[in-house]
């Protein structure tokens, strides 16, 4: 495995992760982490009817956890 799979796994981990958090705390459980997983659902799917859609995967699930990650902390996040 190498350096992309291992990156790819860990954006898949941290996705999963994020949707457990976000799920344990917001209150509107169904809506909190069903756009997620439907965007996440959709990007499985789609992606790959596109030209290196499959390899794109990873990156759009990086994404995903930058939009999750900014919905939980409810601010920008800046790397100091």
């Amino acid at each position: 495995m190498g350096s992309a799979g291992v990156a790819a796994l860990v954006a898949h981990l941290a996705f999963w992760i994020l949707v457990l958090y976000r799920w344990l705390i917001e209150e509107q459980r169904v809506r909190a982490i069903g756009v997620p997983l439907a965007l996440w659902v959709a990007g499985f799917l789609g992606l790959p009817y596109l030209p290196y859609g499959e390899a794109l995967f990873p990156s759009y699930v990086a994404v995903l956890d930058i939009a999750l990650l900014i919905a939980i902390v409810k601010d920008d996040v800046s790397l100091r």
